[in-house]
């Protein structure tokens, strides 16, 4: 895979860091602003990038680049997926996919009439432990309650409160907790359970975005409560609770870093499956694997579940108003 990067932000630097633990991907390309240019050039130097961009039309005209990964502000997702797919490239997006159901429906009927690839970077979908999980939820019994709990003190809400409104406190820009924080949340609970019947969302809002907040998703025997907070910290888990014993996973929903399947009368097991240390690792290789084998029918499953989480995010939006 011939890899070109849009974007030189934190998820970047991060997942520069175990490119190269990932076979066959080739770091072709990056695309960075003028403004960041230096940092761009930096990247390429570190991580042995064979072209560095700041024009978005000129990188998309490399041949050698079949794939994108869009990793740019969440309000940019759209329009450079959309560019990309034009431009016969294959696209894995981080989340959120698109800001609104419409928009991604387009992309998809797009990537469709191209024969491309267009699939969502959502790490814990492709974790070990998570399907380790799935596969284990009916050792617990019927499932009654799930609660998810991610919640992180943004370095950023200091400023948004001082009046300084930077894009993960931008509602126009895909900011706020539900869309930036509380979605891995609502990825982790979709992929167990499906679609809820019902969502409701209750917000703390500050300068009309959410800072935090609590979703409730309804299922016919199950209630799942995903919080997600930027204004406020503490212990994150997630523990899905059933008739005979639960899962518990300690740490955030996006690493999955590990589970313990408590059972009535049995001692815990606490185990860890991952394949990697590093949460982007299984991830990219799934992706190499699925474009690699243009797998078009797990692209197709993969798409049907990011779906599933946009509605359930216009639904909790909805819900606010």
């Amino acid at each position: 895979m011939n890899l070109g990067i849009f974007g030189a932000g934190m998820i970047v630097q991060e997942f520069l860091t175990i490119a190269r633990d990932i076979p066959q991907l080739e770091l072709v390309s990056i695309l960075g602003t003028e403004r960041s240019l230096s940092k761009t050039k930096e990247l390429q130097t570190q991580y042995g990038i064979q072209k560095v961009y700041t024009d978005v039309e000129e990188n998309l005209m490399n041949d050698d680049i079949d794939t994108v990964y869009i990793a740019l502000p969440n309000h940019l997702h759209y329009s450079f997926a959309k560019k990309a797919l034009e431009s016969g490239k294959h696209v894995i997006c981080e989340k959120p996919f698109t800001l609104t159901l419409a928009q991604l429906l387009e992309l998809e009927q797009l990537a469709k009439a191209k024969n491309l690839i267009l699939i969502e970077a959502i790490t814990n979908q492709y974790l070990s432990n998570y399907q380790e999980i799935k596969n284990n939820l009916a050792s617990i019994g019927d499932i009654k309650l799930v609660e998810c709990n991610y919640s992180q003190y943004s370095s950023r809400y200091d400023a948004f409160k001082q009046g300084i409104i930077l894009p993960a406190f931008n509602p126009e820009m895909g900011g706020g907790a539900l869309m930036d924080i509380n979605i891995y949340n609502i990825h982790f609970v979709v992929g167990l359970l499906g679609k809820p019947t019902k969502v409701t969302y209750f917000a703390n809002e500050e300068q009309q975005v959410d800072t935090s907040g609590v979703l409730i998703l309804e299922y016919p025997q199950t209630k799942a409560v995903c919080i997600g907070a930027k204004d406020s910290w503490a212990k994150n888990r997630s523990i899905i609770q059933g008739t005979k014993g639960a899962i518990t996973v300690e740490g955030p929903s996006n690493t999955v870093e590990n589970y313990t399947i408590t059972q009535v009368a049995t001692p815990a097991q606490s185990m860890n499956k991952n394949t990697h240390d590093h949460r982007m690792v299984e991830e990219f290789l799934h992706f190499v694997r699925i474009i690699e084998n243009q797998d078009v029918e797990e692209a197709h499953r993969r798409m049907e579940h990011s779906k599933l989480v946009m509605m359930v995010i216009e639904e909790a939006v909805a819900s606010c108003k």
